[in-house]
Protein backbone atom coordinates (compact mmCIF):
# COMPACT_ATOMS: atom_id res chain seq x y z
CA UNK A 1 0.00 0.00 0.00
CA UNK A 2 1.24 3.33 -1.07
CA UNK A 3 1.79 6.13 1.16
CA UNK A 4 -0.65 9.15 1.39
CA UNK A 5 0.12 12.46 0.57
CA UNK A 6 -0.69 14.64 4.30
CA UNK A 7 -3.86 15.08 6.19
CA UNK A 8 -4.29 18.55 4.80
CA UNK A 9 -4.42 17.20 0.97
CA UNK A 10 -6.99 14.28 2.08
CA UNK A 11 -10.44 14.79 3.78
CA UNK A 12 -9.65 18.59 3.89
CA UNK A 13 -13.18 19.81 2.81
CA UNK A 14 -14.40 18.14 6.53
CA UNK A 15 -12.84 21.62 7.87
CA UNK A 16 -16.85 23.10 7.59
CA UNK A 17 -18.85 20.33 6.10
CA UNK A 18 -20.73 19.32 8.95
CA UNK A 19 -21.19 23.40 10.54
CA UNK A 20 -22.32 24.68 7.16
CA UNK A 21 -25.37 22.14 7.07
CA UNK A 22 -25.86 22.44 10.53
CA UNK A 23 -25.87 25.96 9.86
CA UNK A 24 -28.01 25.24 7.25
CA UNK A 25 -30.61 23.47 9.27
CA UNK A 26 -31.26 26.29 11.36
CA UNK A 27 -32.30 28.36 8.15
CA UNK A 28 -36.68 28.01 7.53
CA UNK A 29 -37.08 24.53 5.48
CA UNK A 30 -37.31 26.68 2.14
CA UNK A 31 -33.48 27.82 3.11
CA UNK A 32 -30.99 27.66 0.31
CA UNK A 33 -27.26 27.49 1.44
CA UNK A 34 -23.88 27.94 -0.48
CA UNK A 35 -20.66 28.96 0.14
CA UNK A 36 -16.86 29.54 -1.54
CA UNK A 37 -13.99 29.56 0.75
CA UNK A 38 -10.62 29.65 -0.01
CA UNK A 39 -7.93 28.91 2.75
CA UNK A 40 -3.82 28.89 3.04
CA UNK A 41 -2.34 26.68 5.50
CA UNK A 42 0.15 28.05 8.00
CA UNK A 43 1.50 24.54 8.86
CA UNK A 44 5.51 23.76 8.16
CA UNK A 45 6.11 22.59 4.84
CA UNK A 46 2.34 23.16 3.80
CA UNK A 47 2.48 27.28 2.47
CA UNK A 48 -0.79 26.20 -0.36
CA UNK A 49 -4.02 27.00 -0.98
CA UNK A 50 -7.23 25.30 -0.88
CA UNK A 51 -10.48 25.72 -2.10
CA UNK A 52 -13.57 24.33 -1.24
CA UNK A 53 -17.43 25.04 -3.09
CA UNK A 54 -20.06 24.03 -0.67
CA UNK A 55 -23.66 22.93 -0.58
CA UNK A 56 -27.32 22.69 1.53
CA UNK A 57 -30.30 22.11 0.50
CA UNK A 58 -33.27 20.68 2.98
CA UNK A 59 -35.99 19.40 1.44
CA UNK A 60 -39.53 17.69 2.30
CA UNK A 61 -37.99 14.41 3.02
CA UNK A 62 -34.47 15.75 5.20
CA UNK A 63 -32.07 17.38 3.35
CA UNK A 64 -28.61 16.86 1.07
CA UNK A 65 -25.13 18.28 1.72
CA UNK A 66 -22.03 18.52 -0.71
CA UNK A 67 -18.89 19.74 -1.29
CA UNK A 68 -15.76 19.87 -3.84
CA UNK A 69 -12.43 20.59 -3.05
CA UNK A 70 -8.90 21.76 -4.44
CA UNK A 71 -5.91 21.86 -3.29
CA UNK A 72 -2.94 24.09 -5.40
CA UNK A 73 0.17 22.72 -3.87
CA UNK A 74 2.53 24.01 -6.52
CA UNK A 75 5.62 21.39 -4.95
CA UNK A 76 3.60 18.98 -7.03
CA UNK A 77 3.12 20.38 -10.55
CA UNK A 78 1.79 23.11 -12.28
CA UNK A 79 -2.14 22.41 -11.60
CA UNK A 80 -4.03 21.10 -8.90
CA UNK A 81 -2.24 18.64 -6.44
CA UNK A 82 -6.10 17.27 -5.08
CA UNK A 83 -9.51 16.96 -6.27
CA UNK A 84 -12.10 15.23 -3.49
CA UNK A 85 -15.74 15.47 -2.58
CA UNK A 86 -18.53 14.24 -0.14
CA UNK A 87 -22.28 14.01 -0.94
CA UNK A 88 -24.61 13.57 1.95
CA UNK A 89 -28.45 12.92 2.40
CA UNK A 90 -30.23 13.16 5.20
CA UNK A 91 -33.62 11.32 5.70
CA UNK A 92 -35.82 12.77 8.63
CA UNK A 93 -37.33 9.76 10.47
CA UNK A 94 -41.13 10.01 11.84
CA UNK A 95 -39.33 10.03 15.25
CA UNK A 96 -38.20 11.87 18.73
CA UNK A 97 -40.22 14.78 17.18
CA UNK A 98 -38.68 14.81 13.86
CA UNK A 99 -35.34 15.37 15.06
CA UNK A 100 -33.61 11.64 14.52
CA UNK A 101 -31.96 11.39 10.76
CA UNK A 102 -31.00 8.35 8.84
CA UNK A 103 -27.86 9.38 6.78
CA UNK A 104 -26.01 7.94 4.21
CA UNK A 105 -22.94 9.29 2.51
CA UNK A 106 -19.87 8.79 0.25
CA UNK A 107 -16.36 10.02 -0.38
CA UNK A 108 -14.09 9.92 -3.09
CA UNK A 109 -11.33 12.08 -4.55
CA UNK A 110 -7.81 11.63 -6.27
CA UNK A 111 -4.39 13.21 -5.32
CA UNK A 112 -1.00 14.14 -7.40
CA UNK A 113 1.70 11.71 -5.61
CA UNK A 114 5.50 10.95 -7.10
CA UNK A 115 3.69 13.19 -10.49
CA UNK A 116 1.31 10.57 -10.74
CA UNK A 117 -2.65 10.68 -9.98
CA UNK A 118 -3.44 8.40 -6.83
CA UNK A 119 -7.35 7.13 -5.93
CA UNK A 120 -7.80 7.97 -2.74
CA UNK A 121 -10.12 5.43 -2.00
CA UNK A 122 -13.67 5.66 -1.41
CA UNK A 123 -15.16 5.70 1.83
CA UNK A 124 -19.40 5.04 2.23
CA UNK A 125 -21.14 5.51 5.72
CA UNK A 126 -24.51 5.01 7.00
CA UNK A 127 -26.26 5.69 10.35
CA UNK A 128 -28.20 7.67 12.22
CA UNK A 129 -28.03 11.46 13.36
CA UNK A 130 -29.96 13.51 16.49
CA UNK A 131 -28.85 17.14 17.56
CA UNK A 132 -28.18 17.05 21.33
CA UNK A 133 -28.51 20.42 23.31
CA UNK A 134 -25.18 21.60 25.61
CA UNK A 135 -25.73 24.71 27.73
CA UNK A 136 -26.74 27.20 24.94
CA UNK A 137 -26.01 25.57 21.40
CA UNK A 138 -26.88 22.54 19.92
CA UNK A 139 -24.22 19.83 19.09
CA UNK A 140 -25.47 17.12 15.95
CA UNK A 141 -24.00 13.86 16.25
CA UNK A 142 -24.08 11.22 13.77
CA UNK A 143 -22.98 7.58 14.70
CA UNK A 144 -22.02 5.58 11.18
CA UNK A 145 -21.09 2.53 9.89
CA UNK A 146 -17.75 3.07 8.01
CA UNK A 147 -16.26 1.08 5.12
CA UNK A 148 -13.18 2.52 3.28
CA UNK A 149 -11.33 0.98 0.25
CA UNK A 150 -8.10 1.61 2.13
CA UNK A 151 -9.40 -0.59 5.15
CA UNK A 152 -9.11 -4.25 5.62
CA UNK A 153 -12.23 -4.51 7.67
CA UNK A 154 -15.27 -2.16 8.34
CA UNK A 155 -15.60 0.57 10.93
CA UNK A 156 -17.17 2.89 13.29
CA UNK A 157 -17.16 6.64 13.37
CA UNK A 158 -18.70 9.49 15.91
CA UNK A 159 -19.27 12.70 14.81
CA UNK A 160 -20.34 15.74 16.81
CA UNK A 161 -20.28 19.35 14.90
CA UNK A 162 -21.58 22.74 16.63
CA UNK A 163 -22.26 26.01 15.20
CA UNK A 164 -22.33 28.67 17.35
CA UNK A 165 -23.26 32.55 16.69
CA UNK A 166 -22.11 35.13 19.58
CA UNK A 167 -21.18 39.16 20.05
CA UNK A 168 -25.15 39.26 17.99
CA UNK A 169 -23.97 37.52 15.68
CA UNK A 170 -20.65 39.15 14.10
CA UNK A 171 -18.42 36.14 15.50
CA UNK A 172 -19.23 32.05 14.52
CA UNK A 173 -17.58 29.25 16.33
CA UNK A 174 -18.02 26.13 14.83
CA UNK A 175 -16.26 23.17 13.66
CA UNK A 176 -16.46 19.27 14.28
CA UNK A 177 -14.98 16.13 16.17
CA UNK A 178 -14.71 13.06 14.45
CA UNK A 179 -13.74 9.36 15.68
CA UNK A 180 -13.24 6.63 13.58
CA UNK A 181 -11.82 3.20 13.37
CA UNK A 182 -10.01 1.57 10.43
CA UNK A 183 -7.90 -1.61 10.01
CA UNK A 184 -4.63 -0.67 7.62
CA UNK A 185 -3.67 -4.48 8.29
CA UNK A 186 -1.99 -3.86 11.55
CA UNK A 187 -5.18 -4.52 13.56
CA UNK A 188 -8.03 -1.86 14.06
CA UNK A 189 -6.80 1.84 15.00
CA UNK A 190 -8.72 5.07 16.72
CA UNK A 191 -8.22 7.78 14.58
CA UNK A 192 -8.78 11.31 16.09
CA UNK A 193 -9.55 14.83 13.79
CA UNK A 194 -11.09 17.80 14.95
CA UNK A 195 -11.37 21.16 13.27
CA UNK A 196 -12.35 24.18 15.27
CA UNK A 197 -13.02 27.76 13.82
CA UNK A 198 -13.15 31.00 14.23
CA UNK A 199 -14.83 33.06 11.88
CA UNK A 200 -16.02 36.95 12.21
CA UNK A 201 -18.19 38.54 9.78
CA UNK A 202 -16.56 41.22 8.26
CA UNK A 203 -18.73 42.60 5.61
CA UNK A 204 -22.26 41.72 4.66
CA UNK A 205 -21.47 37.71 3.22
CA UNK A 206 -17.88 38.27 3.85
CA UNK A 207 -16.22 35.86 6.74
CA UNK A 208 -12.42 36.03 7.94
CA UNK A 209 -11.60 33.71 10.11
CA UNK A 210 -9.19 30.22 11.12
CA UNK A 211 -9.11 26.81 12.10
CA UNK A 212 -7.06 24.66 13.46
CA UNK A 213 -6.65 21.16 12.20
CA UNK A 214 -5.94 18.63 15.60
CA UNK A 215 -5.58 14.61 14.71
CA UNK A 216 -3.97 11.88 15.81
CA UNK A 217 -3.69 8.28 14.16
CA UNK A 218 -4.30 10.06 10.88
CA UNK A 219 -3.32 8.67 7.42
CA UNK A 220 0.47 7.25 8.61
CA UNK A 221 0.87 10.14 11.59
CA UNK A 222 1.00 8.47 15.53
CA UNK A 223 1.47 11.46 17.42
CA UNK A 224 -1.14 14.37 17.99
CA UNK A 225 -0.52 17.30 14.75
CA UNK A 226 -1.76 20.63 14.99
CA UNK A 227 -1.99 22.56 11.83
CA UNK A 228 -3.48 26.33 11.35
CA UNK A 229 -4.85 27.66 8.32
CA UNK A 230 -6.09 31.46 8.11
CA UNK A 231 -9.62 31.48 5.85
CA UNK A 232 -12.01 33.65 3.89
CA UNK A 233 -15.66 32.51 3.01
CA UNK A 234 -18.46 34.44 1.21
CA UNK A 235 -21.96 32.71 1.32
CA UNK A 236 -24.22 33.34 -1.48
Amino acid sequence: MFSLPSSRQYLNGMKTKLCFWLCGCLLSASAFSQSLQLHYDLGKDRQYLTSTIEMFRPDSLGSTFFFVDFDYDGGKGNTMSLSYFEIARYFTLPLLDHKLDATLQFNDGHAVFDGAAVPLGQIWLAGLSYPVKLRNFEVKMDILYRHADYSSGAGFQYTAAWFHPFCEERFLFSGFLDIWTEDRGEGNNVVWMAEPQLWWNAWDKLFLGSELEISRNFISSDRWEFMPTAGVQWFF
